[in-house]
């Protein structure tokens, strides 16, 4: 699932936008919760969304259609197709439409929305690289009403993992995951039930893909870092993290290097929910 022009600039949207045939926008502005004993209230897309987006664009809710309720299977599972297909078609989401998904700037929430829509079928899906800090033009605060889009989403034969997948995946090719260093290592974990990471995979942190002005590295450079990491060609790439959701960004950047990769889905909050699945820590794969 190797697309190209998975991304594109604030300049290149620009244009797009000008010319005959403009692309669909999605914002996908979403955070992990961040709720404190200080009692501040967790991030809300939506009410950021209000507050300005870019002109046109439609707020998708990653939680609610980008993924189904947390449970066994991971805190993001894989939405219903149906509910997804709905969201994509109320935001004028059709096959012959170009799409670019953007949200506040990690690229995390864009990439879950990009692969879902690869995934399932859409031949044009790109990343706004560097997500709404990157654009320079007006925003708006209204919220438009698209046509009707005509979009069907199909479930793709290849390029998702389940547990057992990945577990094989692990010892026959590569898993990375995508995750920060220290929860791979199993030296802290907020989230999931125990820390580490499932055997066989190599730590590779999603947001070494990314400069500091947060926008990807070249795909030159990309391309030799997961060369470093152990990929090579024709060897089947996994990748995944800990719900879902930042691993879409690392196969984002494997995409902008030429190289396709599967995601694991339930990642780790799924894998770490069954005690009987085996958990590595330390710096090591095995």
């Amino acid at each position: 699932m190797v697309a190209m022009n998975a991304i594109i600039s604030a300049s290149e949207l620009a244009d797009a936008l000008a010319g005959a045939n403009p692309p669909v926008l999605l914002d996908v502005r979403w955070q992990l919760s961040t709720a404190t004993a200080a009692g501040e209230p967790p991030f809300d897309g939506r009410a950021a969304y209000r507050a300005g987006h870019l002109p046109g664009a439609v707020y998708v809710d990653l939680d609610q259609e980008l993924a189904s309720a947390p449970g066994g299977r991971g805190r993001h599972p894989l939405p219903d197709l149906e509910v997804f297909g709905a969201a994509m078609r109320r935001a004028g989401v059709s096959a012959g439409t170009p799409v670019v998904t953007y949200d506040g700037g990690t690229g995390w929430a864009a990439a879950r929305a990009w692969w879902l829509l690869r995934w399932t079928g859409h031949p044009d899906v790109r990343v706004l690289d560097g997500g709404l800090p990157s654009w320079e033009g007006p925003l708006e605060t209204s919220e438009p009403r698209p046509a009707e889009g005509d979009f069907v989403p199909v479930a793709g034969e290849t390029g998702v993992l389940d547990a057992d997948g990945a577990a094989a995946l692990a010892r026959s090719g590569l898993l990375l995951d995508a995750r920060a260093g220290e929860r791979y290592r199993g030296e802290v974990e907020p989230i999931d039930r125990v820390g580490g990471h499932i055997p066989g995979a190599v730590s590779a942190p999603t947001t070494e893909n990314v400069g500091p002005d947060g926008r990807f590295r070249p795909a030159a450079e990309l391309a030799a870092r997961f060369e470093g990491l152990g990929v090579s060609p024709g060897s089947p790439v996994g990748v995944y993290c800990g719900s879902g959701v930042s691993a879409a960004h690392e196969v984002l950047a494997l995409a902008v290097a030429g190289i396709p990769a599967a995601l694991y889905a339930g990642s780790w909050s799924e894998w770490s929910s069954d005690p009987e699945r085996p958990v590595a820590v330390g710096p090591d794969p095995q």
